[in-house]
């Protein structure tokens, strides 16, 4: 997961009664597939929140709303089984996603949530059963985002370190099993006998333990612990024969479920996903914002036979038996909540799995999976939470998109769903102003008493320490007009930097338009070292990054801004001039710099 984390929804009981009275309401004569198979012409009462009769017969009840199915199908409210909820805890509903499984996020957050919903107060909101804090080695994936994580390094404190997770509410357990990186930096990963320690320590308190893995040796090492399942597959090119069997056969001898997450898999392959973008019915629902970080992706260029391995290991294990969820780990570069959830039911489609065996695998399978309760199922006694679309997805998953209407706790979402494209529309009918470059495009009007700029909050030095990192940085004046960045990057943060930022919006993350600017110009002299200029926009959490050098003598840099890559440049939040993040010290003297129209 490559975002900052901050206040997120969060797990909570499954079978809470909603504190309010929900309208009667029958669907009449409406195809249903019930979570596990179809049934061609069925009516479903729902009352009190609840389904109260999956097979009704007779007359409707007085007062109750009547729904025509003609042509129509019902089916359970979906259920993403991976993502990291940390905003936009509407808009899945909008998608008729109501249940998330998130995989870390803070434990306040989570407590919050399951208050809500323990007293029938998340009807606005999708249900989310999560892990809380995920178990991870020092300085390793989960550690990165400002968020203090309680770290483990042996197997004998397996068994306290899950106690606490399960006092703090947490649903299940989930481990990172990860030694990759992003450029230089590796992440440290816990070692099988703790991984095995922390599963075995989960299974004696009743909770599962899931496994966050990147290789296919770490997904094989992580089943063999006795991991209840697996929450990524892994990219590749191919995978031979043997392992592909191995693998596959060691999935159904310890009776564990995988979830593939090809949305953000697709997204480390440089894809996108296009089908979602392009479909103005999906789009009506998300906002500029929304739909930027459906535009990002984490792979710089796209390479499709990155996705051959998972869709051949998906194939394999759906033919065996082995349970396949849907999720789509949002929260990422390149997904978007509840709108990835159909692209992701998609691609297993592509991977070989019939419509009707993803329906299950986005409903009745992780309900049961994560043993979540009376949901994802069409069923009497279970949570109203529903979804009415046109056409027949059993044999068109396309036609989950064709959203009529999606009930939570038996309450109807068009009312938000409206409101949202409204919303939308509204947004794209304002004409946004671009800011006035000044005449020459400097924006560095630095002197002896200030580090001044034409517009927005000005310069400023900028590091880690904000996220528990440990970078330092000093920048003084240093002459003609030029200011001298002393940096020194240090371990402790995931991607470690210190440096110069110069914010254009009046205020800390407020936005400026800059879409009149189409080149960043600046000249830069230093200790021969590789730096990066580093832009944020609203679309994403992340800075995205391209490298210069700090050649000794003076030089011009002059860099496209449509080399960064996924950045609105209608929304730009800062512009930074970064050492990092490989650690150690650096200096660097930087002056005239310019936003310029060409």
């Amino acid at each position: 997961m490559q975002k900052l984390l901050v206040a997120a929804a969060a797990a909570a009981l499954s079978c809470a009664l909603p504190a309010f009275a929900a309208e009667t309401t029958l669907v009449k004569d409406v195809r249903v597939f019930d979570g596990q198979k179809v049934h061609a012409k069925r009516s479903v009462l729902l009352e009190g929140g609840k389904i109260a009769s999956a097979d009704f017969k007779g007359k409707a009840p007085a007062g109750a709303r009547v729904i025509d199915g003609a042509g129509r199908t019902l089916m359970p409210g979906l259920i993403d089984s991976h993502v990291h909820a940390y905003r936009f805890q509407e808009l899945p509903l909008l998608f008729g996603v109501t249940t998330q499984v998130d995989m870390f996020m803070p434990v306040p957050a989570m407590q919050e949530v399951q208050r809500r919903m323990a007293k029938g107060e998340n009807q606005a909101s999708t249900d989310i059963f999560s892990a809380g804090m995920l178990a991870t080695a020092p300085g390793g994936h989960g550690a990165e985002y400002g968020i203090p994580v309680p770290t483990l390094t042996t197997p004998a404190e397996a068994q306290a370190w899950v106690d606490a997770r399960i006092a703090e509410g947490s649903s299940f357990i989930k481990i990172i099993v990860e030694s990759g990186g992003i450029g230089t930096r590796k992440f440290n990963s816990l070692d099988m006998p703790t991984v095995k320690a922390l599963v075995d320590a989960a299974h004696k308190r009743g909770k599962l333990a899931v496994v966050h893995i990147s290789t296919l040796e770490d997904a094989r090492a992580a089943l063999e612990t006795g991991a209840d399942g697996l929450v990524h597959l892994f990219t590749g090119d191919a995978i031979g024969d043997a392992d592909l069997k191995a693998l596959v056969k060691l999935a159904r001898e310890r009776k564990a479920f995988v979830i593939p997450t090809f949305s953000v898999m697709e997204s480390i392959a440089g894809l996108r996903e296009k089908d979602i973008i392009d479909d103005k019915s999906m789009a009506a629902l998300l906002d500029k914002e929304q739909m930027m970080t459906l535009h990002s992706s984490y792979g710089s260029e796209p390479k499709p036979q990155r996705m051959t391995a998972p869709n051949a290991v998906v194939a394999a294990l759906h033919k065996a038996g082995v349970p396949v969820l849907a999720g789509t780990d949002a929260g990422n570069a390149g997904t978007q909540y509840g709108a990835s959830m159909h692209h992701e039911m998609l691609s297993m489609t592509k991977a070989g799995m019939s419509p009707l065996a993803v329906l299950a695998a986005a409903t009745s399978v992780p309900a049961k999976a994560f043993r979540l309760g009376q949901r994802g199922q069409v069923a009497k006694g279970y949570k109203a939470d529903l979804v009415l679309v046109e056409g027949d997805p059993t044999t068109d998953i396309l036609a989950t998109r064709r959203i009529v209407e999606v009930w939570k706790d038996g309450e109807l979402v068009s009312p938000a769903r409206a409101k949202k494209q409204e919303l939308v529309a509204q947004e794209l009918s304002r004409k946004s102003v671009p800011l006035a470059l000044p005449a020459d495009g400097r924006i560095s009007l630095f002197s002896k008493d200030k580090l001044a700029s034409p517009f927005g909050t000005g310069w400023m030095p900028s590091n880690d320490a904000f996220l528990g990192g440990k970078s330092t940085v000093k920048v003084e004046y240093a002459d003609e007009a030029a200011v001298s960045v002393t940096a020194s990057v240090q371990p402790g943060f995931a991607f470690p930097w210190a440096g110069l930022a110069f914010i254009p919006g009046n205020g800390p993350m407020a936005a400026a338009d800059l879409s009149n600017a189409k080149v960043l110009r600046f000249r830069v002299k230093g200790d021969g070292k590789r730096y990066a200029v580093a832009i944020m926009s609203k679309a994403g959490s992340i800075p995205v990054n391209v490298p210069f050098e700090a050649a000794a003598d003076w030089q011009e840099v002059s860099l496209p801004l449509a080399s960064f890559k996924g950045v609105d440049t209608s929304t730009i939040t800062m512009i930074g001039f970064n050492a990092g993040p490989q650690p150690g010290d650096y200096q660097f003297q930087i002056a005239d710099v310019r936003l310029m129209p060409q």
